[in-house]
């Protein structure tokens, strides 16, 4: 068995549909040794179970069929993102990594028999067509796919670009399914895009695939030079980003802090223990002192709760809109051969200040809702969040309740309809609300300390 670097595979996440950290922990022979002899009886067990199915059930059984359960269920017993990858999985993570496909632009993952919406990617068919976050499809062009295959669902949504699909969609909060007609497009993945809004730099982080910390330092030289120098504050949106790699966490966070600890992570065996420092990636503050703000919300996990947890702690930036997921673990791939793998959880990450956010999310420092979306309120009360998946590793340190549900309550701040927003040319609440803070806050002399 061969343990492999995920940064090859950074886009694990699109394709296993699960959110990850992901990293090299170096396979060692004490870890190894840590595996209790004494597990022969379990074993015995196990084959006498194998025995009974293939000569006693009802009809003949696959051998195939039978060691693929076996794995899937002792993985499964784990946690939610210790998961076995095998034939559609990692062809379907070949063609992610190839860069562009042909489909609707959608992060998927199974929900009790459920397709779920992880996210639409910025930009894609989906997003455009109106599919959200959170959302379920229960039907493609008007079949029942409920307590189907993952895979079996993800192929009847590629296609060639041009042709349409019809999906039918549960959104918590509407009180009834409604369908939606997608036409299929190539899908080219962009990891990083960026836009200067009046001297407001603004980076959209989608996703933690190679190259990332690279893009968004050509992005800041690009905004600095569309705004001649003038460039007053930075939005970095992590937003529905579902995570990836970890180096790529590291070194995005590494573009803004100049001295202290990025990220942790604490493995089983104390050899494995790293510490990810500032000023190993990048020397400097690209951004030059310039205020940033992070915009995070229910779909910021894993990675993107490093760079949010880093730059906060660090007080390098300002933590805008949501409680983050809260998936706190890191996950190596580790190669049984040519066409199986296993993804095991093998780590936690602790934030320069010492904390998981394994449970509890990375809190923000002003929180904001997106009420330019008229079913983001409901939406988010019913979100789903590490906290709620079954045999999720649990926070080190007790997690008040209070605390994790308080992020559903009402502020009075922000009490403009999605309508009354619509009226005023605002699409995106979260953004046009950093956008105005930086843009308030801004003192005078700033740009010219940006240069």
């Amino acid at each position: 068995m061969r343990k492999m670097r995920l940064m090859k595979f950074a886009p694990l996440l699109r394709a296993s549909l699960l959110v990850s950290a992901v990293a090299l922990i170096p396979a060692t022979t004490a870890g190894l040794a840590a595996v209790d002899g004494r597990a022969g009886p379990q074993f015995g067990r196990l084959l006498a179970v194998y025995r009974f199915v293939k000569s006693q059930y009802v009809e003949p059984v696959d051998d195939d069929k039978l060691v693929n359960g076996a794995i899937d269920g002792m993985l499964a017993a784990l946690d939610p993102h210790s998961t076995y990858l095998e034939g559609a999985s990692l062809t379907r993570l070949t063609t992610m990594i190839d860069g562009k496909y042909s489909g609707l632009g959608l992060s998927v993952e199974m929900d009790d028999g459920a397709v779920k919406v992880v996210s639409p990617m910025r930009g894609s068919p989906a997003e455009a067509a109106g599919v959200k976050a959170g959302d379920y499809i229960t039907h493609l062009d008007g079949k029942l796919i409920y307590g189907g295959d993952l895979d079996d669902a993800v192929q009847k949504m590629r296609g060639e670009a041009g042709t349409k699909i019809r999906l039918t969609i549960f959104r918590p909060g509407r009180d009834a399914p409604f369908d939606l007609t997608v036409t299929r497009g190539t899908i080219s993945l962009e990891p990083v895009t960026w836009k200067l809004d009046q001297g407001i730099g603004v980076i959209s982080v989608n996703e933690f695939s190679r190259d990332v910390g690279v893009n968004v330092n050509k992005a800041v030289a690009d905004l600095r030079k569309q705004s001649a120098g003038k460039l007053t504050g930075l939005v970095l949106d992590l937003r529905q980003n579902p995570g990836g790699a970890l180096d790529e966490a590291v070194a995005l966070s590494d573009l803004f802090l100049t001295k202290g600890d990025i990220v942790s992570q604490r493995g089983r065996n104390p050899q494995d223990n790293e510490y990810y420092k500032a000023e190993t990636v990048y020397p400097g503050d690209v951004a030059k002192g310039l205020p940033i703000i992070v915009l995070i919300d229910a779909g910021t996990a894993s990675a993107s709760e490093i760079v949010a947890g880093a730059l906060q702690d660090q007080h390098r930036a300002v933590i805008m809109g949501e409680r983050s997921f809260g998936k706190g673990s890191v996950q190596s791939l580790f190669e049984l051969d040519r066409d199986h793998a296993i993804k095991l959880t093998t780590a936690r990450y602790y934030t320069p200040s010492g904390r998981s956010v394994q449970e509890g999310g990375i809190d923000p420092d002003i929180r904001v809702p997106q009420i330019s979306d008229p079913d983001a309120q409901r939406r988010n009360q019913l979100a789903m969040r590490e906290s709620d998946l079954r045999r999720h590793l649990v926070n080190e340190v007790s997690m008040d309740d209070k605390k994790l549900e308080s992020d559903a309550k009402a502020d009075p701040r922000f009490t403009m309809t999605a309508d009354e927003l619509k009226a005023k040319g605002i699409k995106d609440f979260q953004l046009y609300y950093a956008i105005e803070t930086l843009r308030r806050a801004a003192p005078a002399g700033t740009a010219a300390k940006g240069k």
